[in-house]
């Protein structure tokens, strides 16, 4: 059976190592000693958007706060947050066996590399989860929306393709995982906007001005993407390129032609959103600031995305948490989109 180690005990983490192990996976979990505590105490309760459940006992749970504990791990999942990819590589490199498998599990783009840069004699693959875990209480989580993983092709993957099948997740191998990051990184740009907004997700994509400010900064990071030669996977019935503007479609009608859009748990928000409310730092610079570097890249400017980055550092040191109303944020992007263009 293979061994299997979760890097980054967290919602997304502790969702899929907990997936695994219900299907009878050998999983153990690396993170912080909080949530140690609280796997420990209440196991997991898992559950998703179709009314299925999943159970791993408190006393069925393996969890160190020590990278060495991954010494033995055939395949190890990076599911940290983006700004600790470079502490976890030079950790991960003293304590890897040789020949295990890596899958970066995050955010943005370019953690892989990183983590290949540190660890040569390894296979490590660029992964991507697309669907929302929502943390309802000390280990519960729940699977929000839909979607299934996504992971470059490679041939000492195969050994644990069985696992993920087993556990409900089967892995979509693609031989280019660039075209597919860039598209999961055109609809996490709704992350700063759910997060200013302060409401559920199903809520703020239900009003057509939250949906303006999103095809807002989908429709500037297509235009640098296609000057950068870049062309997005498909993840969605639409291609890339057609949703900003079906996201500018009125209410009624967007809710009949996007409804799967909003297939989304009625209380599920954006990580960044969770990350405001916990009064952690973000993951923004891996977000809308990949825009904005690559923007920067090709001598253009990224206004819309540049603002979002903005008000979410500023939301970040701020003692009181915004809420900006979808009219108000769209005069905002629009105001910062007249400014960029003169």
């Amino acid at each position: 059976m293979a061994n299997i180690w979760i890097y980054g005990a967290g919602s997304i983490g502790c969702y899929l190592g907990g997936r695994l192990q219900a299907a009878g996976s050998d999983v153990g979990f690396i993170g912080r000693e909080r949530m140690g505590d609280d796997l420990r105490k209440h196991g997991l309760q898992l559950s998703n958007y179709q009314h299925q459940h999943w159970q791993v006992p408190a006393d069925a749970i393996h969890f160190s706060t020590a990278a060495a504990a991954a010494a033995s791990a055939d395949l190890l999942l990076v599911t940290v947050k983006s700004a600790a990819t470079s502490v976890v590589a030079t950790e991960l490199a003293r304590v890897l066996k040789p020949g295990a498998v890596v899958i970066s599990f995050q955010n943005g783009l370019g953690h892989a590399e990183v983590l290949r840069a540190a660890l040569p004699r390894h296979t490590v693959l660029e992964g991507m989860v697309p669907f929302n875990v929502i943390a309802r209480g000390p280990g519960a989580l729940h699977q929000g929306s839909q979607g299934e993983l996504e992971v470059k092709a490679a041939p000492g993957l195969q050994a644990f393709v069985d696992d993920f099948s087993k556990a409900g997740l089967p892995l979509i191998q693609h031989a280019q995982m660039l075209p597919v990051q860039w598209a999961k990184l055109l609809l996490n740009l709704n992350t700063a906007i759910n997060a200013l907004a302060n409401r559920p997700l199903q809520e703020e994509l239900s009003q057509q001005a939250y949906r303006r400010c999103l095809a807002m900064a989908q429709a500037e990071a297509l235009g640098l993407l296609a000057q950068a030669g870049i062309r997005p996977a498909k993840l969605t019935p639409l291609p890339a390129s057609w949703i900003p503007s079906m996201l500018r479609l009125p209410d009624a009608l967007f809710q009949r032609l996007g409804s799967k859009m909003l297939a989304i748990d009625p209380l599920a928000r954006s990580s960044m959103s969770d990350d405001l409310a916990a009064g952690r730092v973000t993951e923004i610079d891996w977000i809308n600031g990949e825009i904005v570097r690559l923007a920067e890249r090709l001598g253009q400017p990224a206004p819309v995305n540049t603002r979002l980055c903005a008000l979410i550092r500023s939301a970040e040191q701020s003692t009181q948490r915004p809420a900006w109303s979808g009219e108000a944020l769209l005069k905002e992007l629009a105001s910062a989109k007249l400014a960029g263009a003169d």
